[in-house]
């Protein structure tokens, strides 16, 4: 399969499955790379990975607005804007509009876009405080270059995007990256020390002041101010050596549909989400919200057992109702007016460690909104803050001790036509001065147990904390 058009070149690539794994490694020490990974091919959301790095521009969140760096030019200014209208002016300044490509990236905007984004779109009466870290909310690379690889038939494509104004013909651009990539082979292999924590993880919330929490969410719902708040806790343990190598080692685990490692100039980003959060293609929305969970069991039958308790659940089928209904709302603000619909609800998703309970909304995105206005409408994701949102916002800056980063945000590629594909920013951990978090939570409604909830954060990260502190231990 081949694609070619004028602004856009996407031909087969005859290397071997050791070769794309050597790319991989010494791609992964560069600033900038992001991978975007299918790594379970029995999922139906698994179809393509995505590898880049060094891209033609960067837009970053600063103090005074958003600031933007050509990396083709050495320039840098800053943009008095929010970072997703910034990230829209400069996605359709450089990218040409793809049509009827079956391909999942043709050159554009590839983000990081943490929580506390959010508090740019919602009006908040208290906002997450700083506590140690100050990473930025927002980072977005513009890439005219990829490796696409299809995991159902296990094929590798080089894409090469020609951006507007660029004076090379596509074809000798693809050449041009061809021979990059050769040379890149050829070269000596990276010197990296195997990673490893040199500590057990710590949780950063005790069991006595995630009751306390819990409690005071308990509260909330019972006076009416909220039904659902998703409550989250952080681990961290300090480390060495390479950060890729603990990626690889929890994507095999995990088998994650929306998997991510991004190396971003203050952090390194790890996720092995199971969770769409928004696909945009065509014009046709598609959102697919994870509420309800249950832990696998190595007995098969007992494995069953769990899998049915969870599709049967009343609780948990509610929790899920209340989500699809925010997202109904949020996504309805910018569809075609009739167009949203639920046509799956209550799916059953199993993963490694846990099974989820799943919906899909779907819509058809208005002609007068671009892409960015829909991630605008739709972020935070309705699945990681609760129901109604802005107050389950507000609870949980009152009651988390740490801002979230990039945990329960997202990570997106925005094609020069603005398609889209996304996850939310679950099952992810953060390097950062030789220090690794990882959050987890769980939404809490009115008939919760703090207990259970308690050992649900445990659960759903039972196949991360354990496999990375035993890493080349």
């Amino acid at each position: 399969m081949t694609y070619i058009s004028d602004n856009t070149v996407i031909k087969p690539l005859s290397f071997p499955e050791k070769i794309i794994t050597i790319i991989k490694s010494k791609l992964s020490i560069l600033p900038w790379t992001v991978f975007l990974e299918s790594s379970s091919v029995d999922h139906e959301d698994s179809q393509w990975s995505i590898f880049t790095s060094e891209p033609i521009a960067t837009l970053t969140e600063s103090q005074h607005g958003v600031f933007f760096h050509d990396a083709i030019t050495a320039q840098s200014q800053t943009l008095a804007t929010d970072p997703l209208a910034a990230q829209n002016t400069v996605r359709e300044q450089l990218f040409h509009p793809e049509q009827n490509s079956s391909f999942p990236f043709t050159g554009g905007a590839i983000a990081a876009y943490g929580y506390e984004m959010g508090e740019l779109f919602e009006s908040l009466h208290k906002q997450a405080e700083n506590q140690g870290m100050d990473l930025g909310a927002y980072h977005c690379g513009f890439y005219d270059w990829a490796i696409l690889h299809n995991v159902r038939d296990n094929q590798l494509y080089l894409m090469q995007h020609r951006t507007k104004g660029q004076q090379q013909d596509t074809q000798s651009l693809w050449q041009a990256r061809w021979q990059w990539l050769n040379e890149l082979v050829t070269q000596a292999p990276p010197e990296i020390t195997d990673f490893k924590l040199i500590q057990e993880w710590q949780a950063d919330t005790t069991e006595d002041e995630y009751q306390q929490a819990f409690n005071q969410v308990q509260e909330y719902i019972l006076s009416g101010d909220c039904y659902q708040v998703n409550l989250a806790q952080r681990f961290q343990a300090p480390y060495i050596g390479n950060e890729y190598q603990a990626y690889q080692a929890l994507l095999m685990e995990n088998k994650a549909p929306f998997a991510a490692f991004f190396v971003l100039p203050e952090q390194t980003i790890i996720s092995v989400s199971p969770e769409r959060f928004l696909q945009l293609k065509d014009n046709l929305i598609q959102t697919k919200p994870i509420k309800g969970t249950m832990p696998r069991s190595n007995n098969p039958t007992q494995d069953q057992v769990n899998k049915q308790q969870l599709k049967d659940s009343e609780k948990d089928q509610a929790e899920n109702l209340m989500i699809v209904d925010l997202l109904r709302n949020d996504i309805g603000r910018v569809s075609a007016a009739g167009s949203v619909a639920v046509p799956k609800l209550f799916d059953i998703e199993s993963f490694p460690a846990v099974h989820h309970l799943v919906s899909t909304v779907t819509g058809e995105l208005a002609k007068r909104y671009s892409t960015e206005d829909l991630l605008r409408a739709c972020f935070p994701g309705g699945s990681i803050t609760g129901a109604p949102k802005i107050r389950a916002m507000e609870v949980i800056c009152e009651l988390e001790k740490f801002k979230r980063h990039i945990y329960c945000g997202s990570i997106a590629y925005v094609n020069g036509n603005g398609d889209m594909d996304s996850s939310i920013t679950i099952r992810t951990l953060v390097c950062h001065q030789q220090k690794i978090y990882c959050w987890a939570g769980g939404g809490i409604v009115a008939d919760s147990n703090a207990q259970s909830e308690y050992k649900e954060c445990f659960d759903k990260v039972s196949k991360i904390l354990p496999l990375l502190a035993e890493l080349n231990q």
